[in-house]
């Protein structure tokens, strides 16, 4: 299956409750909400509260996304908020097994996020708990960058795996998803695209959305044929 995940992290802060709405009007999939604690990344942004907020606002599932170094502690404030998607970063946590299967335990969809330089084989152990990994595709932090180009190899050898294991596990790219890549990135293994400025720094972000969903569409419609 293939999603379209807006990040509001590119969104106007004062006018959050209308950047969901956007992409409920756009025919988005889910909403995508990048946490940052200002130390595990530089930059600080949504609490629980926020995500809390939003989920009595949106029946839009709420992808959330824990860069932050303590994730033992932030994963069930953020469970009891609402999140229905929660990832944290492999490299902040002490005891990776056991914070997945909080987020499993709560009946959500567990999911690790990994750095561009931080290398697959680290999955070796958990790679079956997984129900998605977060492929950065730029150093986080900050929205707006520049996708990084090494990481579509990443994308590519990770899809090949799970294909040959068999398993379900879905695939997330954070950073520099754009509409004139998202064709490409798709055919590499992406399954949910997370896409930040490229919609909310655009004119009409309820039309990108649209036209992201359409190419989501497509693809959706190739898996079946396929089957």
């Amino acid at each position: 299956m293939y999603f379209i995940a807006p990040s509001i992290l590119s969104a106007d802060f004062s006018r959050l409750a209308e950047a969901v709405k956007m992409a409920e009007a756009g025919g988005a999939d889910m909403v995508h909400v990048d946490v940052m604690d200002g130390h595990f990344v530089p930059s600080i942004t949504f609490g629980h509260k926020l995500v809390a907020d939003l989920r009595e606002n949106t029946a839009l599932p709420l992808n959330v996304h824990l860069m932050v170094d303590n994730p033992k502690e932030m994963i069930p404030l953020f469970l009891e908020a609402g999140a229905d998607w929660l990832s944290f970063h492999l490299e902040a946590s002490k005891h990776v097994h056991k914070d997945l299967q909080t987020i499993k335990e709560a009946g959500r969809k567990a999911g690790l996020a990994l750095n561009p330089a931080t290398p697959l084989t680290l999955l070796n152990e958990v790679l079956e708990e997984l129900d998605f990994i977060v492929v950065m595709t730029v150093n986080p932090g900050w929205g707006g960058q520049k996708f990084i180009p090494a990481t579509r190899e990443k994308i590519r050898r990770l899809s090949q795996w799970i294909k040959e294991k068999k398993l379900g596990t879905l695939i997330a790219v954070d950073g520099g998803v754009k509409l004139d890549n998202l064709a490409e990135l798709f055919s590499l293994g992406m399954n949910i695209a997370i896409c930040g400025s490229s919609v909310y720094g655009a004119r009409e972000p309820i039309e990108i959305i649209k036209k992201m969903k359409l190419i989501a569409q497509d693809f959706n419609g190739r898996t079946s044929r396929d089957k």
